[in-house]
């Protein structure tokens, strides 16, 4: 599971990682969706690697090759984008950085492969067919590692679906982080729900 956040407060972010890290999550996707978010996720990879040592801690919602080389300056292990850009794989894969870029095609899942793509991301994954999509992929490609974001929920029923359809990980955002749980600092809560849907995971992955 790969928890999915942003928040303008480098406090917050630095909290949330924490709560998710003392859960159990070892990779967590940190989205450039605000003005100077490179700002804070620089510090966060600072500060990660003392506090959160075994974390490895990725970029999201990257769209273009120039954004990508700046957080790969800054110390990103992964690159995410809600899209498929031939451009960030040249970046990507001369740093030898993986890049999962946001598929909702088979032609594009394979467009991506060639490329380069060691997984590859459907997104919005709720919409684009949910667990039978990826069920379906995978048997003429059976390949193939898919991460799912949008449409994944913290629960039993939902997370088991889309490992019985072959996922390799799924992306949780605003499922793992609800407002009032953030508002009201509640970082114990985050770190319940993340052991929580890590355990049902695990569980389903032994069927």
């Amino acid at each position: 599971m790969v928890p999915v956040f942003y928040n303008n407060d480098l406090e917050t972010s630095k909290q949330v990682v924490k709560a998710c890290y003392e859960g159990g999550v070892r990779a967590f996707e940190f989205t450039n969706r605000g003005d100077f978010a490179h700002e804070i996720f620089a510090e966060l990879v600072k500060w990660a690697a003392k506090e959160c040592p075994e974390m490895i801690l990725g970029i999201g919602s990257i769209v273009d090759a120039g954004t990508a080389s700046l957080y790969l300056q800054l110390g990103a292990n992964f690159v995410v984008g809600p899209l498929l850009n031939p451009d960030i794989f040249k970046v990507c894969n001369r740093r030898q950085v993986a890049y999962i870029p946001g598929c909702g095609s088979v032609s594009e899942i394979g467009y991506a492969q060639e490329l380069g793509a060691e997984v590859v991301k459907v997104f919005p994954a709720g919409n684009v067919g949910g667990p039978s999509f990826v069920k379906n992929v995978k048997a003429p490609m059976p390949w193939s590692s898919i991460m799912v974001t949008g449409g994944v929920e913290p629960t039993e029923d939902n997370l088991t679906k889309w490992i019985e359809a072959g996922v390799t990980c799924v992306g949780m955002g605003s499922n793992l982080f609800p407002k009032e749980v953030i508002a009201a600092k509640n970082w114990a809560e985050i770190t319940r729900m993340s052991k929580e849907a890590l355990a049902i995971i695990a569980k389903a992955r032994q069927k």
